[in-house]
């Protein structure tokens, strides 16, 4: 940690526990027996991608979904309960490491995300005690929004050019070894954390 004065956090997996198996039956019951290759803990693919670059938007994604399941008359609510089934929630002690983190380092969000996602995680997910989102982070930069995602380099350095840091006093957290190496490629310091880890002795 020596020299570090910013820590970027990735989202799934390292802040937010996730169930992909949970998430891909939910699917499957709607008739997509393809789902397996588009879902990735880390990486998404086909339309599943371009929902989290913010190419396809909402209802665009939930049509591709009706059509894919072959049944027109699936609600919203439930493709949305269906996607949002991914999402576990973030053990509260990780909600309390993040602000004990800001009071010594500039603490950010980088993650490839989607809007249906995201706003079940800003209501049911990041509420604790009296906190919300926002008091978490200096800033929040979701894929979706900026157009974009990891592993592409681009992403990483337009954080880095918007949050005005440099990479060599930069830790970036992520779950995804693709991700970490396209941040080391740029400067950055990376860990690695594993699927459930408990990663505050990183900073004590």
């Amino acid at each position: 940690m020596k020299g570090i004065k910013n820590l970027i956090f990735d989202f799934g997996g390292v802040l937010i526990d996730l169930d992909r198996a949970r998430c891909i039956n939910q699917f499957k019951s709607f008739g997509l027996n393809n789902v397996e290759s588009l879902l990735d803990v880390c990486h998404q693919q086909g339309l599943f991608l371009q929902h989290e670059k913010g190419l396809v938007d909402d209802e665009a994604f939930r049509d591709y979904i009706r059509s894919q399941s072959g049944n027109p008359l699936l609600s919203d609510g439930q493709i949305d309960d269906a996607w949002n089934s991914f999402l576990v929630g973030i053990p509260s002690y990780k909600l309390e490491a993040l602000l004990e983190l800001r009071q010594h380092y500039m603490v950010y969000l980088l993650s490839n995300t989607n809007n249906i996602h995201w706003k079940w995680s800003v209501e049911h997910a990041f509420p604790h005690k009296s906190f919300r989102v926002e008091d978490y982070f200096e800033k929040i930069y979701l894929s979706y929004e900026m157009k974009m995602a990891k592993p592409d380099a681009e992403i990483f350095q337009a954080v880095l050019d918007d949050a005005n840091i440099l990479p060599e006093e930069t830790l970036f957290l992520d779950d995804s070894p693709a991700n970490c190496e396209t941040a080391r490629s740029l400067g950055i310091k990376t860990y690695t954390p594993k699927a459930h880890e408990d990663w505050r002795p990183l900073f004590e």
